[in-house]
């Protein structure tokens, strides 16, 4: 048997399944379709290019299962942890990411690896033989797509992604918006300031949610209907669904004080994070939309500070494909049918960057192990990475299967016999139990915690 494991998509779950199983001493050919062929929200050929936002999202791994993730990735050694700590941005608790040299860096370390090969050609059919993972995430080409819903025998699943625009930071206008995390969150200045701010009265709010209700947005395509993911609402779908939507979501104005009328409490506000280092771009936070772009710079211009602003990037929405892992994955995220091939990432029904990288790096692992004739057992469902394999294996219903960020509702209940435990004394006895859990785990691997 070849030990030579093949992987197709050079995303987050890729990038890292392949590190984690060149890692483990295993051959490595990691196929990339870009920039061959690209995509609608790509603009590199880099490994790991993110697309959407630039945040990895809360960094606390005592209150937050994301953080917990985090925490995991860390120390089982995950390359896209450790690069996306050599490239932070301040951002309060949240870790986010300098985008491009973040991309750069991962490209750079598959690249320079003995064992990893990087090919640039599109793989178009479900292959028959050797080891693989599929790791496509949400723009899985359309060839690919038809090759996996004909070997399933089901119809394609999908929603809809959309991405938030992208300002010129020279552009803000500083008398009107203010830097402040909200609450002042984080332990230095840089990170209590690492958002812009920019407030609304009632008067502003209501005219900007008619403006955006108005606006001309893309419309799909015959056939189509959009299934949307709740954690990546476009904020048209979030307006229509009442007009204080975006006042409970994106908008909301609790935690913040304008500097320049202090007196006077904003009744919405819109936030920005830093986006690169140099602190030249930001980006809307929970501004994606599904605008054309002529809408998207006529309404996004009425907020207070952006009035003359200059667009980077402006959103956009595109499909995101998914498949029915509760139905046709195992244990191992073996497809059922075919099990040389492992499904890992976003395609799999898993939801965010993080989420991505870590069913990745779990999907290299099982298959470095199985090549080496050294099984290896999955980490158990009390830690963030089981949860989440759990999930999409079986602990989900297939009949309602939707994209999942990690939360600790995926977990095991924490013991109660102890008494009724506050929100943060559970969620500490959670991430104390998953630590414990994967540090044997990684032991048991022949791996202490990195």
């Amino acid at each position: 048997m070849s030990r030579t494991l093949h992987i197709i998509g050079g995303g987050m779950a890729g990038s890292e399944a392949a590190w984690q199983a060149a890692n483990a001493g295993i051959e490595v050919v990691l196929h990339e379709m870009r920039p061959n062929v690209g995509t609608f929200a790509h603009r590199t050929g880099d490994l790991a290019e993110m697309v959407c936002s630039n945040s990895f999202r809360s960094d606390d791994d005592e209150q937050n299962a994301v953080g917990l993730l985090h925490w995991e990735m860390r120390a089982a050694g995950g390359l896209i942890m450790e690069m996306a700590d050599a490239h932070r941005l301040p951002a309060g608790g949240a870790l986010a990411v300098d985008r491009d040299p973040f991309a750069r860096a991962v490209t750079e370390r598959l690249r320079a690896h003995p064992r990893v090969s990087v090919s640039h050609e599109e793989i178009t059919e479900l292959p028959a033989e050797g080891s693989w993972i599929i790791a496509t995430g949400p723009l899985t080409s359309g060839n690919l797509a038809e090759a996996i819903r004909r070997e399933t025998g089901a119809e394609q699943l999908a929603f809809f992604d959309a991405i938030a625009p992208i300002v010129h930071f020279d552009s803000v206008d500083l008398s009107r918006a203010w830097f402040q995390s909200r609450y002042d969150k984080g332990e230095t200045e840089e990170e209590r300031t690492a958002y812009l701010n920019c407030p609304m009265d009632r008067a502003q709010y209501e005219a900007f949610i008619d403006a955006l209700l108005e606006a001309e947005k893309t419309e799909f395509h015959e056939g189509e209907t959009a299934q949307y993911f709740d954690g990546c609402l476009p904020i048209e779908v979030m307006a229509e669904r009442g007009r204080e939507t975006l006042r409970h979501g994106p908008m909301k104005p609790v935690g913040l004080t304008n500097p320049h009328a202090p007196d006077v409490k904003p009744y919405a506000v819109v936030q920005l994070r830093r986006d690169n280092a140099l602190g030249t771009l930001y980006n809307m936070v929970g501004f994606q939309t599904k605008m054309k772009y002529g809408a998207q710079k006529a309404v996004l211009t009425m907020i207070p500070g952006l009035e003359v602003a200059r667009f980077a990037r402006l959103g956009g929405i595109h499909r995101n494909t998914f498949i029915n892992s509760p139905t046709l994955l195992d244990g191992a995220m073996r497809l059922r049918s075919r099990p040389n091939i492992r499904f890992a990432g976003q395609i799999t029904g898993v939801e965010g960057y993080v989420e991505s990288a870590a069913m990745g790096l779990l999907a290299g692992r099982l298959a470095a192990a199985e090549l080496l004739g050294e099984p290896l057992a999955p980490p158990p469902p009390d830690t963030a990475m089981g949860a989440l394999l759990n999930h999409i294996t079986g602990g989900a219903d297939a009949k309602t299967f939707q994209p999942m960020n990690v939360n600790f509702g995926l977990f095991p209940p924490i013991d109660a016999r102890g008494g009724r435990r506050g929100r943060r004394e559970r969620y500490k006895a959670y991430t104390d139990r998953a630590k414990a859990a994967f540090g044997e785990w990684l032991r048991e691997a022949g791996q202490d915690a990195a």
